[in-house]
């Protein structure tokens, strides 16, 4: 793969963390001080279009041209690009306020399935709840007429959701679990739950349908030996270390990695960019996009967005 399949366009703000591509081949993105922008490939110029007054995640495009925001400390919100206009959907679950809303995808009739990645932390502390691995994310649903439910309990840091082309499943990535979970929805395994990926090469974060039909999966890091040691070790000592200041903290490995599997499991593409490939510094996707032969990526620590033509 040649340096020049990865180009990389700024944004004003830190943080692009997802991206989501409108059919007129405009890109959307949230970034760490609240804005959602606009970004036109063909310029690369960009437009603030609204702003959230949290930490825009997750982004899914409505057929009305508006947009789905997980916004991490606000909730599930419509976001309107054309005024501004911020609307909250979802901001608790069950009388309760959501500490970590972070990624969705929406069904043909509106209704928008999402995930509450913690019961215990919010989004200033996810390493904490990845360390200590609470086993406490949830997979929620919206529906058209504004009932919530939850629909998957127990799961290991959600993150990532994405449905079938034909809404026969709806899948959830298991950040810390390196998997992802499948709930049926149709068809005579409709409420079962089972994995349509294990044992990932690293962990998974934003998950997304492409215009190619595959699921594709964002990397953001590679499998880190002493996160897994800790998995199994006491309570007490997973606290601990995540008490231990940033700065000594263990660092994400840099890479860029990006995978696509079809309604079987099977993958079918595994782009992991080299570092010689990657141009200056541009690294842990958090979010993935495929649109029309094009993969668009975000990064949870990056001031831009990235995209590689598809094998």
């Amino acid at each position: 793969m040649s340096h020049r399949t990865l180009t990389v366009h700024p944004v004003p703000s830190m943080g692009a963390e997802d991206v989501v591509v409108a059919p007129d081949g405009t890109v959307f993105t949230g970034t760490d001080d609240g804005a959602i922008w606009s970004l036109d490939p063909a310029t690369g110029s960009t437009r603030r279009v609204a702003d959230t007054g949290g930490r825009p995640l997750g982004l899914e495009l409505l057929p009305d041209g508006d947009l789905v925001v997980c916004d991490a400390r606000r909730g599930v919100l419509r976001v309107t690009p054309a005024t501004g206009a911020v609307t909250v959907l979802v901001d608790g679950v069950g009388g309760r306020p959501m500490q970590f809303c972070n990624n969705a995808a929406v069904a043909s009739d509106g209704t928008i399935w999402f995930s509450d990645s913690s019961l215990h932390h919010g989004i200033e502390r996810w390493k904490d709840d990845f360390v200590q691995d609470t086993h406490s994310g949830r997979l929620v649903r919206r529906d058209p007429d504004g009932t919530v439910a939850v629909v998957l309990e127990g799961l290991r840091f959600a993150n990532g959701v994405a449905l079938a082309a034909d809404e026969s499943y709806v899948a959830v990535a298991e950040c810390r679990g390196r998997t992802v979970v499948r709930l049926w929805l149709t068809g005579p395994r409709a409420g079962e739950r089972d994995h349509l990926v294990t044992d990932l090469p690293g962990y998974p974060d934003n998950i997304s349908r492409g215009s190619d039909g595959l699921i594709w999966v964002a990397v953001a890091s590679p499998v880190d030996g002493l996160v897994e040691r800790l998995g199994s070790a006491p309570m007490v000592l997973r606290r601990a270390v995540t008490r231990i200041p940033e700065a000594l903290q263990p660092k994400p490995a840099q890479t860029i990695r990006v995978q696509a599997y079809d309604d079987e499991g099977r993958l079918v593409h595994d782009l992991d960019v080299p570092a010689p490939e990657r141009g200056p510094g541009y690294h842990m996707v958090t979010g993935v996009r495929e649109h029309e032969g094009r993969v668009w990526m975000g990064s949870l620590h990056e001031p831009s967005v990235a995209v590689l033509d598809r094998p």
